[in-house]
């Protein structure tokens, strides 16, 4: 039996990146042959499930818009699917969207499945740029498109605010293989952590709004002196965080805080596991991996409740889920479950089991796979 081709489309950064790396090495190669195509800057190198590298094309895709590289893009993308003649096109976020659904439209002989992970209007600071974005959604979709939404969320979203009919969409949540912690990353000495601390994993930007995190961490600073913030993620594409820096400095936090660069997804799993919660602030989600980890190394979580957030922490089972501008009830939540060890203990508990029953990918991969299988073309 002949493969089927899949190619794959999208600015490959952040969680976007991991989702895609994660899928890849998941599919059975034996019956899916993947193939990507991403911008110029990203990560390259991606690995299926026999340790092969797959073939890759690099296009001038980025995240904002920008009418001559996207307009350059689609063509490129256009003539590598001509050449390729793939069996579906899998489009990974907004801009991989966009690329992916005008290609659909071009050559109408091929499917196209989308998964915005967090749509681009969710991050307008206005409400008429949200509507010109909105409406982009709009006009992109067509006849061959297919929302294959992250979350219930998005899923609903999409049905709700892009007018997708429900026969047009699906959903596959964002997953992972469950976590073995690999000593050979056990030794995070020199980042100088104390005993205990909380932890998060986002880079500063408008969408993770650590900004709110350290209001947050300044208000619990008065009840517990010794607490200490531990932030992963910062990075080139961090653009707020001289911002928190000044913040951090501002509220005298400097002690009470570790920013982290860029450091191996393994290395993460341990300072996340040592953590005494995890907490996020993100105004806006698809389904974000760093809340599945966190799900999967059985830890308790405080969040926004925000589209993702909403569909993996469930307010008073495994964590809290705060209004996003309740700085006042985040603090006390964050009080009380790091004070409180048996219910921290209980929401752990429940993390993991939630995490196991939805978002492990060794039992939900062949759900895609069915998925890539029914929209390939006949």
């Amino acid at each position: 039996m002949s493969r089927k081709k899949i190619v794959h489309i999208l600015h490959s950064i952040g969680g976007v990146d991991t989702s895609l790396r994660v899928l890849i090495k998941s599919i059975d190669s034996s019956k899916f042959e993947n193939i990507v195509i991403h911008g110029t800057k990203d990560n390259s190198n991606f690995l299926d499930d026999s340790n092969n590298y797959v073939k890759e094309y690099k296009i001038p895709i980025e995240r904002d818009i920008n009418v001559l590289k996207d307009f350059k893009s689609i063509i490129k993308a256009y003539k590598i699917i001509r050449k390729e003649k793939p069996d579906l096109i899998h489009a990974h976020s907004a801009k991989g969207g966009l690329v992916g659904n005008t290609i659909g439209f071009l050559l109408n002989t091929i499917n196209v499945l989308h998964t915005p992970q967090a749509y681009s209007f969710l991050s307008a600071s206005n409400s008429l740029k949200r509507r010109f974005l909105v409406l982009i959604e709009r006009i992109l979709k067509n006849k061959k498109s297919i929302l294959l939404a992250s979350s219930n969320s998005e899923l609903e979203r999409g049905i709700m605010e892009i007018k997708y009919k429900k026969s047009e969409t699906a959903l596959f949540n964002n997953c992972i293989s469950p976590i073995t912690l690999d000593p050979e990353f056990s030794d995070i000495s020199s980042y100088n952590l104390p005993d205990e601390y909380i932890c998060t994993v986002g880079r500063p930007s408008y969408q993770k709004n650590i900004e709110l995190m350290i209001e947050v961490l300044k208000e619990v600073k008065k009840e517990i002196p010794k607490i200490h913030l531990v932030i992963m993620g910062i990075g080139v594409v961090s653009p707020n965080t001289e911002n928190v820096k000044r913040l951090i400095k501002a509220y005298d936090l400097e002690a009470n805080t570790t920013l982290i660069e860029w450091t191996e997804r393994e290395r993460i799993f341990h300072i996340v596991s040592k953590s005494k919660l995890y907490i996020t602030t993100a105004r806006y989600e698809g389904l974000p991996y760093a809340v599945i980890e966190s799900l999967a190394l059985s830890k308790s979580i405080i969040a926004t409740d925000c589209d993702g957030n909403r569909d993996l922490v469930f307010d008073g089972e495994n964590g809290f889920l705060v209004d996003a501008d309740d700085i006042s009830l985040m603090s006390k939540r964050t009080i009380e479950l790091f004070q409180n060890e048996s219910k921290r203990l209980e929401f752990q508990k429940k993390s993991l089991e939630i995490f196991n029953q939805n978002f492990n990918l060794e039992t939900n991969i062949k759900n895609l796979e069915a998925l890539y299988s029914k929209y390939c073309i006949k």
